[in-house]
């Protein structure tokens, strides 16, 4: 079975992340929507990425395609050498598996299950041995050792967002994609999510891909990009 993995004896020097002339367009009640135009843009193992924009303005459209959980009308996105656009549904998904982590604005917890039962989730789906103490020990990692019994209605926001971060990292991937991952929390817990963030990020090698309305977050990233007008340039110091 095709895999969408582009095969290069001779290239050694491919970006992990490769979005090239993305377009993306809806059509609504008063015609076509252009979202995205010809965004092209390369992130390489190991690099923080922040994309800045205007609500509306197609940030999360765009880190939706990058992730391959949308496809775009036009150009092309590469994942760590797969092409997305020439993969089917369920191979793009068992590729996010392997590869990718997300924290969203939300957090995205499931309801029914406790803090340590929304971290396994990756786990289980990948057969992965000793599941449980990896969860419990990714929760360890964000601080909270005691609250794995906890379902996310115990929890306070930053508590929740944190065990969304544990779930991003727990199967180690080497991309993270985080869409407004402070963008629901109050100042304080803001920092401290930022902190834990960016310190995790480090400590895993993995390459981030943040979506930001927030300065001080992007800032802290190595480049950051404006999305405007459904272009993507990078920012003005």
């Amino acid at each position: 079975m095709d895999d969408g993995r582009m095969h290069d004896g001779n290239r050694t020097d491919m970006a992990l992340i490769s979005a090239t002339g993305l377009g993306k367009h809806v059509e609504g009640p008063t015609g076509r929507l252009d979202i995205l135009d010809d965004v092209s843009l390369e992130v390489n193992a190991g690099e923080t990425i922040a994309i800045t924009g205007a609500s509306g303005s197609g940030k999360t459209t765009l880190l939706s395609l990058l992730a391959g959980l949308d496809l775009p009308s036009g150009g092309s996105v590469r994942l760590d050498g797969h092409v997305l656009e020439s993969m089917g549904e369920e191979a793009r998904a068992h590729l996010r598996l392997k590869l990718v982590g997300f924290v969203f604005q939300s957090f995205h917890l499931l309801p029914a299950l406790t803090a340590e039962e929304n971290v396994l989730l990756p786990l289980e789906l990948d057969g992965t041995p000793d599941a449980p103490a990896r969860a419990r020990d990714a929760l360890a990692s964000v601080g909270l050792r005691e609250r794995g019994a906890h379902y996310p209605y115990q929890l306070s926001g930053g508590e929740q967002q944190r065990v969304a971060i544990a779930r991003a990292f727990v199967h180690g991937p080497r991309i993270l994609f985080a869409d407004e991952p402070t963008g629901n929390l109050d100042h304080a817990s803001r920092d401290a999510i930022a902190d834990l963030l960016f310190a995790l990020n480090r400590e895993h090698h993995t390459t981030l891909v943040v979506v930001t309305h927030d300065p001080a977050m992007a800032a802290r990233c190595a480049r950051v990009y404006d999305l405007v007008d459904g272009r993507l340039r990078a920012h003005a110091a």
